[in-house]
């Protein structure tokens, strides 16, 4: 893995420079880089060499003046530029683990690495954290990390996470708070393992690392019809019963599928904080709820016209709300359609995990000018399904037209496409 580059920002000074997808940055001022981390930290300067390898094999060196804090405008294949450090655990809850085959190649990759989790939020488990990796950690003082912590008995860590180390690793919490390194928890709860009394124990001791730890997320373990391992499901007692927990701890969160699941409301904007984990299902529901009822709606549109949600289970009962104030403009009428996930089991409800054909088979039979769709039902900067299948065959086996609504958090984009019909 090298720093190649997948694409340039418009009117950049890389787009300036025509560097191309598929160049390579060799090196900036003689600097060698192994991440984004060493990329944005070699860049602060408003004068920089870089040496670039074109994709034809051509290798020059090309000096830059820019501001102090100035970027390139590169977007990266991957912002880790060596090896991605492999998670070394077997969690009984592993989601990797139970994907058939089939799939795209990235959703079999299981990383632990921390710069991935200081880059972008994704969770580690402190299991391979090296002595190097913590002297980094410390000199650059990185983070916040976003942790999986699931649990602080060291006996229950290591039979969850399957490995010998998982227990010891949790000196590593200690450790960043003793170095002034924050960081967000997250929980993944299974019913009769690390729930009730045993969640109680976690949270406390959770808090007795006070503000290192910025927030804690609690979510619901997700069980396929491939998991082999038998684990229970989250039922509305659970659910219940988690909440009630939780509630009695500061920057503590249920992820909205536990309100979902207990048949209890989602909370208000105040439940949340700052909404620090979003990406695990935290507050999602409010945030773009409160978001649309600020927007202002047209009046009317120019000509009748219908258009559908399709949505996960679990935004079923948010968006439902949303169309309904939506129909109230003239000449438009707004519905939902929930999408069964035939393919992994009928406990999945969550939208990033639709498959194209699962798609299909909701709305196909549905009649409508438009469909919407998040774009968390596809990879990221490309129209891909988890399946493979891309758009386009959604389309053509569908026979619909198809509105992909980017931030997953606003509905302003959706209005915004009402008002030019």
């Amino acid at each position: 893995m090298s720093a190649i580059v997948d694409s340039v920002l418009e009117n950049s000074i890389a787009q300036e420079l025509d560097i191309q997808k598929g160049d390579e940055i060799l090196s900036i001022d003689g600097q060698k880089m192994s991440d984004m981390i060493d990329y944005n930290f070699y860049m602060k300067s408003e004068l920089v060499t870089i040496e670039l390898k074109r994709k034809n094999g051509e290798i020059e060196e090309i000096e830059i003046e820019k501001d102090f804090d100035e970027d390139l405008g590169i977007v990266f294949e991957s912002a880790v530029f060596d090896k991605i450090k492999p998670c070394l655990n077997h969690c009984i809850f592993c989601f990797v683990d139970q994907q058939p085959k089939g799939l795209r190649d990235t959703l079999y990759i299981k990383d632990d690495d921390y710069r991935l989790s200081y880059l972008q939020g994704t969770y580690i488990t402190l299991t391979n954290l090296t002595d190097k990796d913590k002297e980094r950690i410390k000199r650059m003082h990185l983070g916040p990390f976003y942790v999986s912590v699931h649990t602080t008995n060291p006996e229950l860590r290591v039979k969850m996470l399957r490995n010998p180390n998982a227990g010891k690793s949790l000196d590593n919490l200690h450790w960043l708070r003793k170095n002034k390194i924050p960081f967000h928890a997250q929980i993944v709860l299974c019913p009769g393992i690390n729930d009730g009394k045993e969640l109680e124990r976690t949270l406390s001791d959770l808090a007795q690392l006070k503000n290192t730890v910025l927030s804690t997320a609690i979510v619901p373990v997700g069980i396929t019809q491939f998991r082999e391992e038998k684990l229970k499901r989250v039922d509305a007692k659970c659910a219940k019963e988690t909440i009630r927990i939780a509630s009695k701890y500061k920057r503590v969160c249920c992820s909205d599928e536990f309100f979902l699941l207990a048949g209890e409301s989602i909370p208000k904007s105040k439940y949340y904080g700052n909404y620090c984990q979003l990406d695990d299902g935290v507050g999602a529901l409010r945030l773009t709820y409160d978001d649309f009822r600020k927007l202002e709606l047209p009046k009317s549109v120019t000509k009748s016209y219908k258009m559908i949600f399709a949505c996960s289970y679990a935004a079923k009962n948010m968006l439902e709300k949303v169309a309904k104030k939506m129909s109230k403009i003239k000449n438009l009428s707004v519905g939902v359609q929930p999408v069964k996930s035939n393919y992994w089991g009928e406990d999945i409800t969550v939208a990033g995990l639709i498959t194209s054909d699962d798609l299909v088979n909701a709305v196909k039979d549905v009649e409508c000018d438009v469909v919407v769709i998040p774009a968390v039902m596809l990879r990221p900067y490309s129209e891909d399904f988890l399946d493979g299948n891309n758009l386009d065959y959604v389309r053509k086996k569908s026979g619909k037209k198809f509105f992909v609504q980017q931030n997953i958090y606003s509905l302003k984009e959706v209005v915004e496409y009402i008002e030019q019909i």
